[in-house]
């Protein structure tokens, strides 16, 4: 039998980040009254503290950072194409004149 990973939602990590934040249980008990592992909890909270406005993006959505580059590298393939488009230009045109 296999066993599927659970998949909670970016609300439900941030509460469980505020309850170990904010609370007076320890991580291990808040972990297993949630049913998740410490370590995972003790990730979210890394995560959560390091960039709260990025925290936990969900599948298939980018970090600002992440898109930023993703746009820069589309961009950066377009600029190539042109280049390789003048220079075939300048070699037609170039041709035509001797």
């Amino acid at each position: 039998m296999v066993s599927r990973r659970k998949r909670f939602t970016r609300e439900f990590k941030i509460e469980t980040v505020k309850l170990v934040t904010d609370g007076d249980n320890s991580v291990t008990q808040i972990a297993k009254d949630l049913g998740i592992h410490p370590n995972t909890l003790y990730k979210w909270v890394r995560q959560y503290s390091d960039k709260p406005e990025e925290a936990f993006p969900g599948t298939g959505h980018l970090t600002s950072e992440a898109e930023m580059i993703r746009q820069l590298k589309r961009e950066n393939e377009r600029l190539k194409m042109e280049r390789d488009i003048l220079k075939k230009a300048m070699a037609i045109f170039s041709k035509d004149q001797k």
